[in-house]
């Protein structure tokens, strides 16, 4: 089983509660085996047992609450051992200054993690705190879990340009026409990756829930990443040539990815609005995972552009058949989103950043619009692995 480890306020017993009522049962239900060093250790030295702890979880939830000076230090060693993408952090939620019940003189976090994304609990809300903390740790196994899979048989804007001008002629050679196009670009790009980190990366990111991932990774000879002065690309077409995928991803860690719709090999001229916030979800995790795989600091900023063509004169559907949509059809030919987040956000916004790539184009079908629940449904069932 899959090792947890949780960092918090050894002996109080409100945090012990909190423990046993949230933390280690959301663990749990995420298959990780939650380790405590006040329970867990075996007699040897305490520093070293803790060191083996962090060392060997896949996932690390800190609480901060009461500012206990060895919760900083055992965080501290977490960032220190290139860790940082494994940990968790919470704490009550009176220790933040805007919180009504925040007291001056009182426990607070301290300013060297203020600014990093930290999760709040409420003594009268425990429940919430399980639910919301449990979705966190499936989204973060779901950018960090390898997932090494063989499948069978110029400026800035140039370079997006020139994948983009790539993609137009090889698309050429399919009947296809409509398609989803990706592309991220990290702030401040100074890096210069090596082709094998590029490699390595591409071949670790792709997440195979859907059956036929974003940026798929193949290895027969005619499908294989090519290495290229820039960076590393691939090019996919099916013997059938019903299906379009190509991939590019640079040495300053820009990448770019263009795919057919999964729609037009089932059932062409309809859109299916499940089928958009499961593909449009698993582009969120896979920026995660991608950046991840390249070692990225999850406070590092991205920008994600999304888009989608050859929306005009489809009839909006569904895949899952239960969900009855009445036949509404799009008047407009493309829906475009782009914005910059932390890398950190895609976990802890993970649903509402679907929701404003995937509604404007619900919305050009006759104002369609689906509720949060629906999105929070869709988004959690991929993190947990189902469609």
């Amino acid at each position: 089983m899959r090792q947890a480890f949780l960092i918090m306020h050894i002996g109080n017993a409100e945090l012990d509660h909190v423990a046993s009522a949230a933390i280690v049962p959301a663990l749990v239900a995420c298959g990780l085996d939650a380790k405590r060093v006040d329970k867990h250790n075996k007699g040897g030295l305490l520093k070293t047992e803790i060191i083996e702890f962090i060392e060997r979880s896949e996932i690390i939830v800190a609480d901060l609450t009461h500012e206990r000076p060895n919760c900083y230090l055992e965080i501290g060693y977490v960032m220190g051992v290139d860790k940082f993408r494994n940990l968790i952090l919470t704490v009550r939620e009176d220790h933040f200054p805007e919180s009504k019940n925040f007291k001056q003189g009182g426990p607070k976090v301290h300013f060297d993690l203020a600014g990093y994304d930290i999760l709040a609990w409420h003594p009268e809300d425990i429940d919430g705190f399980r639910e919301e903390l449990e979705k966190r740790i499936k989204r973060r196994l779901a950018m960090i879990a390898p997932a090494i899979q063989s499948m069978p048989a110029p400026t800035e804007a140039d370079w997006f340009g020139e994948q983009r001008a790539l993609a137009n002629e090889g698309m050429k050679k399919t009947p296809r026409t409509a398609y989803m196009e990706l592309s991220f670009a990290l702030a401040s790009r100074t890096e210069q990756f090596s082709l094998p980190a590029l490699n390595k990366a591409a071949e670790t990111a792709p997440i195979h829930t859907f059956g036929w991932p974003i940026a798929l990774y193949m290895t027969q000879e005619e499908f294989r990443p090519r290495p290229r002065a820039d960076g590393i690309a691939a090019e996919i077409i099916t013997d059938q040539r019903d299906s379009y995928d190509f991939w590019a991803l640079r040495r300053n860690g820009d990448f770019y990815w263009r795919g057919s719709l999964f729609e037009d090999e089932r059932s062409p001229g309809e859109l299916f609005f499940d089928t958009r916030i499961i593909r449009v979800t698993e582009a969120l995790l896979y920026c995660g995972r991608l950046y991840a795989a390249l070692g990225q600091d999850r406070q590092r900023v991205v920008t994600i552009s999304v888009r989608h063509t050859g929306l005009k004169g489809r009839k909006l559907s569904s895949a899952n058949r239960n969900r009855f949509v009445h036949s509404r059809e799009s008047h407009e030919n493309e829906s475009a989103t782009s914005f910059s987040v932390r890398l950190e956000q895609l976990e802890s916004d993970l649903v509402p950043l679907v929701k404003s790539i995937v509604a404007p184009i619900l919305e050009l079908f006759d104002f369609f619009e689906i509720g949060d629940p629906i999105y929070e449904e869709i988004v959690n069932k991929f993190v947990e692995g189902r469609t």
